[in-house]
């Protein structure tokens, strides 16, 4: 890690602190039978860390009303972050050590995924289907690790093949968040448009957390920008996408998945946007999941579902699957064992696990808005 770095100069402390902090942490874990299983997710309270959870406990709360795992109810502990990586830490530290909890599972975000390496290093807790993309979790396979949502390297092969081989576009534009997040995403767009000896014509980048983007707006209208490839989340996303269309500036813009159906939502504008989504849309989908998972969140009193939701719900399956076929004493040799043997196919809906590999799913979905449809 570059210490000079100054987009990277905050998890110098971060991490020291878990590494200091996770000497005192008691890392056993209850797995008699007549236990709840107890799992702990950490992120934002938003509209991504909500749907998350959403889709995650109506599966549970279906789950656990036919029996649980083995009789074992399944318990979801969630902690508020603020998508702050201090936050995360200290979180993971306390379901860990107070909570007792049998995995981490569905935490959201990059950056604060990142900053509990460590821990997950030091502890060897198993870490399930977070809501990011990652390379750090892919690569190398770590054995307590297991992702199921493809990653932010294969969304960012869509995009720029759409915008280079679709739209024969080469003056495009880079916006990072300035962290991990931004920069092991901005890497790879970087290798991706090098190899159509594309060069961006301008990387700028924002502050996490933060919506100003003024400045971006106008570094990017001093140049001859066609597309705008948005690595970061969705109120700052959707922000340029509004002030760039007042202000006459109508590029393509693109994102990832991290921002959802939320995009959709905020944009005022028949501004031309393309999301790269790691799910289908739940309505349209032809999964059989898909048509249980839209009754099970009726069933919770959620009426209105997206992609976020579906993600958490899928998570939800694969972790209640696997742990099936383990003893009513559930340990994590064992759940990592038959994680890294699961396969399930449901129509077009695909899921592999293998040792040398801990990525579940694939598939990549481009979402347009309507704008952006007439142009196909």
């Amino acid at each position: 890690m570059d210490k000079n770095n100054p987009i990277l100069s905050k998890l110098l402390v971060v991490i020291p602190l878990a590494l200091y902090f996770l000497n005192t942490v008691a890392l056993s874990q209850p797995n008699e039978p007549d236990n709840d299983i107890k799992l702990g997710r950490s992120g934002p309270i938003n509209y991504i860390g909500q749907g998350f959870e959403q889709g995650s406990l109506a599966y549970f709360k279906r789950l656990n009303e036919s029996g649980g795992i083995h009789g074992r109810m399944v318990k979801l502990i969630s902690l508020d972050d603020g998508y702050e990586p201090r936050n995360t830490v200290n979180n993971t530290l306390k379901l860990i050590k107070e909570e007792q909890v049998f995995a981490l599972f569905g935490y959201v975000g990059t950056p604060t995924s990142h900053a509990i390496l460590p821990i997950l290093d030091k502890s060897q807790i198993l870490y399930l289907m977070p809501h990011t993309g990652a390379d750090f979790l892919r690569n190398p396979v770590m054995p307590n690790v297991f992702t199921l949502r493809a990653s932010y390297d294969q969304e960012a092969l869509a995009q720029v093949d759409y915008l280079v081989n679709k739209l024969s576009f080469r003056n495009i534009a880079v916006v990072i968040q300035a962290d991990v997040f931004g920069l092991g995403v901005q890497r790879a767009i970087n290798t991706l448009l090098n190899k159509h000896n594309i060069t961006p014509v301008i990387t700028t980048r924002y502050k996490r957390n933060t919506t100003e983007v003024d400045h971006i707006l106008t570094e990017l209208m001093k140049k001859p920008v066609e597309a705008v490839i948005f690595i970061g989340t969705y109120r700052p996303f959707t922000n340029l996408i509004n002030q760039a269309y007042q202000q006459g500036f109508k590029p393509v813009f693109t994102s990832f998945s991290i921002n959802g159906d939320s995009v959709s939502m905020r944009v005022k504008h028949p501004s031309r946007v393309i999301t790269s989504e790691v799910m289908p849309d739940p309505e349209q989908c032809n999964w059989r999941l898909c048509q249980q998972f839209i009754i099970d969140m009726k069933d919770s009193g959620v009426k209105t579902t997206n992609r976020v939701q579906l993600e958490g719900y899928l998570n939800a399956f694969v972790f209640s699957q696997a742990a099936k076929k383990c003893p009513a004493t559930l340990t994590a040799q064992c759940l990592r064992q038959k994680l890294e043997n699961f396969s399930f196919k449901d129509n077009e809906l695909d899921i592999n696990f293998s040792t040398d590999n801990h990525q579940g799913m694939q598939q990549v979905y481009l979402s347009f808005s309507d704008a952006e449809k007439r142009y196909q």
